[in-house]
């Protein structure tokens, strides 16, 4: 047999997902079991006849679901497989192992369970007609790798029909990072958010979320392009989402947009931002360049420009990395143990607020370990907290919870934030 350190990358990705685990299976998730069924009387309490009793409170109370069953700490992960990561429209099959992936991570980071549903169904009515019937089986549904502008329409009525959170992480994970990491850039350069101007590269759905997530935090100024150019007014050619971006202005070019610009987020491709584009931004400029695996530039390079800009990317190997992962699974964990109807703004804008807040705290040896660096404390190189930083379920979560509370969506009658801190901080001293 072949020695697992001389595969390649590819080859040792293939082998992990094959290889039988202790279920005896092929891929990365299976079903524990979270109470005993050893003897005839605990199989006589699983099943029949106790299991009858449950079903009893439940049809009297539906919202004891969340007493006697794992509703409150079950997710369904949900795509269709039109968007997949960067490799596009590949099937509904085909982004299985994403979807595993991503129930890895709800459990990995936060302890909530997930289950992938690939759906073999493409247009909205369809995705919204079987998503939506099979909502109350779960606490919350992240929806994953559908693409623009679809999207959008699915969320949105998914969102006014369920009474259950439903979350599309490509829309809303990446904004609440990046405001996280533009929240703290204001905190130590003094900039004013309302004098800002920002430029979102991509009108995607990642892109327009940022841009929405971004007003909402108090950016007025904001340039978005897609790949023709600047959105703007006297463009026939919008759908009626891009349309809200476009703005007057005779500037066409991203070199137009990048003139005096404060901060520019990259959601599109490689290699797309220049030396001299960086060169002609404001002081201290703020650089998101999230295209995957090459950034839109990097930070070697935009550094090599000049040495006050500040630049995060969503590769692990730079410093400031924009990675979804600090956001979905706390951002549940916290709206499941409030049984949250729906995930508010103010709900995602406390959780930015909470990772800006965590970034500036002193940084545990565990995670400078982990990065393989003696020294990280807040600053140019450390604006956003690192994933391996267990505390971001603590500080996120409760910041979700308090937050679900403070908007009523909540429907547990007590809730306390310190209380729940306790429990957070319990949760993370056992992973």
């Amino acid at each position: 047999m072949q020695n697992k350190s001389s595969l390649s990358f590819e080859e040792q990705s293939l082998h992990y997902h094959q290889a039988k685990n202790a279920f005896g299976t092929n891929g990365k998730t299976g079903t524990l079991l979270t109470k005993q069924c050893n003897t005839t009387h605990e199989l006589s309490m699983a099943y029949s006849p106790g299991v009858a009793y449950p079903c009893l409170e439940i049809q009297k109370d539906i919202t004891k679901s969340y007493d006697y069953t794992n509703k409150g700490n079950l997710v369904a992960v949900i795509s269709d497989g039109t968007a997949v990561l960067g490799l596009g429209d590949i099937g509904h099959l085909a982004s299985k192992p994403v979807m595993e992936g991503k129930c890895v991570l709800f459990k990995k980071f936060a302890n909530v369970d997930a289950v992938d549903i690939e759906l073999n169904v493409h247009s909205v009515d369809e995705i919204v007609t079987v998503v939506s019937a099979m909502a109350d089986s779960f606490g919350g549904i992240n929806l994953e790798d559908i693409a623009a502008p679809r999207c959008f329409e699915i969320e949105k009525r998914l969102k006014d029909i369920c009474s259950i959170p439903i979350f599309h992480d490509d829309q809303h994970g990446t904004a609440v990072i990046t405001t996280a990491g533009l929240i703290n850039v204001l905190e130590f350069s003094g900039k004013k958010k309302e004098e800002l101007k920002v430029v979102v590269i991509g009108a995607g759905a990642a892109g327009i979320a940022c841009a929405n997530m971004y007003k909402d935090f108090g950016i007025t100024h904001i340039v978005m392009l897609d790949s023709k150019g600047i959105l703007h007014s006297k463009r026939e050619d919008l759908n009626r989402y891009k349309k809200s971006f476009a703005i007057d202005t005779n500037d066409r070019t991203l070199e137009d947009a990048l003139k005096g610009a404060d901060m520019v987020l990259g959601l599109s491709g490689a290699d797309l931002i220049s030396k001299e584009m960086v060169k002609s931004m404001n002081d201290d400029p703020i650089i998101f360049a999230c295209a995957n695996p090459n950034p839109e530039i990097l930070p070697t390079v935009a550094k090599d420009a000049r040495d006050d800009v500040i630049i995060g990317t969503g590769r692990s190997d730079f410093p400031n990395q924009v990675n979804n992962v600090l956001g979905f699974p706390a951002i549940f964990r916290g709206a499941l143990d409030v049984q949250a109807t729906k995930i508010t703004q103010n709900m995602k804008l406390a959780a930015a607020k909470a990772l800006a807040s965590l970034a500036r705290e002193d940084v545990p040896s565990y995670v400078k370990k982990a990065h393989n660096r003696e020294y990280m404390s807040f600053g140019k190189e450390y604006i956003i907290p690192s994933p391996f930083d267990k505390r971001v379920l603590v500080y996120v979560a409760s910041e979700v919870a308090r937050a679900a509370v403070e908007d009523g969506v909540a429907k547990i009658k007590y809730f306390d934030v310190e209380d729940y801190k306790n429990f957070l901080n319990n949760m993370i001293k056992e992973k």
